[in-house]
């Protein structure tokens, strides 16, 4: 079966550069037309079912791609974003300032880290784990499933499909793609948006 996962498009906070997290920010103008370019670039994608957190941001995306698509689309909250807690709404040098330890430590990556009243990125690839396993379930092992999501939940699936850290920085509106054979996954393509379709 294959995944093909879309993290969705840019919100004002995207552009900002905040933490968004369960915080349900709208997309913005440009969000929905990254959207509506990725609907294009996936106009003929064979698409069995599909699945997308339940925050607004997600769901308007997944939407968007599926256009006239007859498929019922499933909203899922384990599909949601990192909770950032105290983080929410603010950017890094905001949070570094707030929080001068980290910022002597030399580590950038959020999965180092776990923000005031919110969640590790253990508990982050628990969840994502489940609702891959749900999605995986709900399609044959030829079909393709269709999930929209977020930045963290897709660096969680690297991690819990494939056990790697890759270092990427997930672009809004992009694709990546999973494949299992034989129970194995494989990563088909990382992070491609629609004016990157070769």
């Amino acid at each position: 079966m294959e995944l093909i996962c879309v993290r969705h498009g840019r919100t004002a906070w995207n552009a900002d550069s905040r933490f968004q997290g369960h915080t349900d920010v709208p997309l913005d103008d440009e969000g929905r037309a990254q959207a509506t370019a990725l609907a294009a670039l996936l106009h003929d994608q064979r698409i069995d079912a599909a699945v997308s957190s339940d925050l607004s941001r997600a769901a308007e995306t997944a939407r968007i791609v599926l256009g006239p698509r007859e498929i019922p689309l499933r909203l899922d909250p384990d599909w949601r974003e990192m909770r950032f807690g105290d983080w929410e709404g603010l950017t890094w040098a905001q949070i570094c300032a707030g929080n001068p330890h980290m910022d002597t430590t030399g580590r950038t990556s959020v999965k180092a880290y776990t923000p005031g009243g919110g969640e590790s990125f253990a508990e982050l690839c628990a969840r994502v784990g489940r609702a891959a396993e749900r999605i995986a379930a709900e399609v044959p092992d030829d079909g393709v499933a269709l999930v929209a999501t977020h930045a963290g939940p897709l660096h969680a699936l690297l991690s819990v499909l494939l056990g790697d850290e890759l270092k990427v920085r997930f672009l809004t509106a992009s694709v990546t793609r999973f494949r299992r054979t034989n129970g194995v996954w494989t990563l088909a393509r990382l992070n491609q948006t629609a004016h990157d379709a070769s």
